[in-house]
């Protein structure tokens, strides 16, 4: 999952033209579910790892486990192995930026292990926050390089090694947590959390219903497959799961004018002429269309849903007139948003989901026999 650096610049410029006024939204909690502190991707295609990881770190804190700051780049670093790796089985032909999924991020957790932010903090170059501009274009020479040749030498692969070493710091072989020796291995059998309990699922009419898919996304370059289910019964997954104690992970588009963090607050308005600027000042709440499954169809086979960003749900909410809206926590630090969270409206859920990662246990009864899980 990746995110757009125009639309970062576009943000930012629409936050310093705020003006103070009363948010005419008045929110109601139903529910909301405990999460770690707001974290700062910062200059970096990494929410994939950064909203998997905060989803992690809840499911700690549900399973008893207490409060981990757990380290995204030991992840990163492995996703990018992985990625290099793949395209070059590709003869190039693979996705070398940034971007993936979170069953990414959970698939590498569960091979190589997990570490505390106090062990591999990701960062051994002159920047207080993670940017991996220069790194990434390193990355995609180096993959340019084996591709061209047709094969990976060990040097290549050594020198993969050091260029992540160098920018992100060598990976620890043991590390010391709270007075305790642990391997990352070690560490996540700690932890107690099975990560083959995690799913993806998705809603698209092209695929089959209650079936394992491959859903056609950029960012999904290791065929990752997910569950196919009706828009209704995704949102029924969503709710079931907030109401019961569990988070989910949200990928979907952010690139709407309705997607406005400076309001804390992503709708789909009715009058699609309205301007981001337009929302951000506005003092009436904006009415929203209402998204069916045919029209998300719509938006994802013309490209007006695209997966460029994932962030993490931890509660619901609803307005004055009974909307629901979900509580989302993002990875951008405080400089964009009031609280580092904002609240999506249902019909924003509906609409602009690419897909969601869950526990199995979250998942309706009902749902979950239709799934044969």
């Amino acid at each position: 999952m990746k995110i757009r650096s125009i639309l970062i610049c576009t943000l930012i410029a629409f936050s310093c033209t705020l003006v103070a006024q009363e948010n005419v939204y008045k929110f109601t909690k139903v529910v909301e579910n405990p999460a770690t502190p707001i974290k700062d991707q910062y200059k970096t295609g990494t929410c994939w790892c950064f909203g998997t990881t905060s989803f992690i770190e809840s499911e700690l804190i549900r399973t008893g486990k207490g409060e981990f700051d757990l380290s995204e780049m030991f992840t990163v670093r492995h996703n990018y192995n992985h990625r290099i790796w793949d395209n070059h089985i590709r003869e190039g032909r693979g996705s070398i930026v940034e971007g993936s999924l979170g069953h990414m991020a959970i698939n590498m957790m569960d091979k190589y292990g997990l570490v505390p932010q106090s062990a591999y903090g990701g960062i051994n170059y002159d920047s207080p926050k993670h940017d991996h501009n220069e790194l990434s274009e390193y990355v995609a020479a180096l993959a340019s390089v084996t591709t061209k040749s047709g094969v990976m030498t060990p040097e290549s692969k050594e020198l993969q090694e050091a260029l992540f070493d160098i920018y992100l710091g060598k990976l620890p072989e043991t590390f010391e947590y709270d007075g305790v020796e642990y391997t990352p291995l070690s560490f996540k059998e700690h932890l107690g959390l099975d990560f083959s309990q995690y799913v993806d699922i998705t809603s698209f009419t092209h695929l089959p219903f209650y079936e394992k898919v491959l859903l056609e996304l950029p960012d999904n370059w290791d065929n990752g497959t997910m569950y196919n289910v009706p828009i209704e019964e995704l949102i029924e997954i969503i709710d079931h799961a907030l109401l019961n104690g569990y988070t989910v992970v949200w990928s979907g588009d952010i690139s709407e004018p309705g997607y406005v963090l400076a309001r804390d607050l992503s709708i789909l308005p009715q009058d699609t002429g309205l301007t981001r600027q337009q929302i951000l000042e506005s003092t009436e709440i904006i009415p929203e269309m209402e998204v069916t499954q045919e029209l998300r169809q719509m938006f994802y086979e013309t490209f007006q849903s695209v997966d460029d960003h994932l962030e993490h749900i931890t509660g619901l909410y609803k307005d004055q007139n009974g909307v629901k809206y979900y509580n989302t926590k993002n990875s951008w630090g405080h400089e964009l948003t009031n609280t580092g969270y904002h609240k999506m409206s249902e019909n924003y859920v509906k609409g602009k989901t690419m897909c969601i990662l869950v526990h199995k246990n979250s998942i309706p009864e009902n749902i979950r026999k239709k799934l044969g899980l």
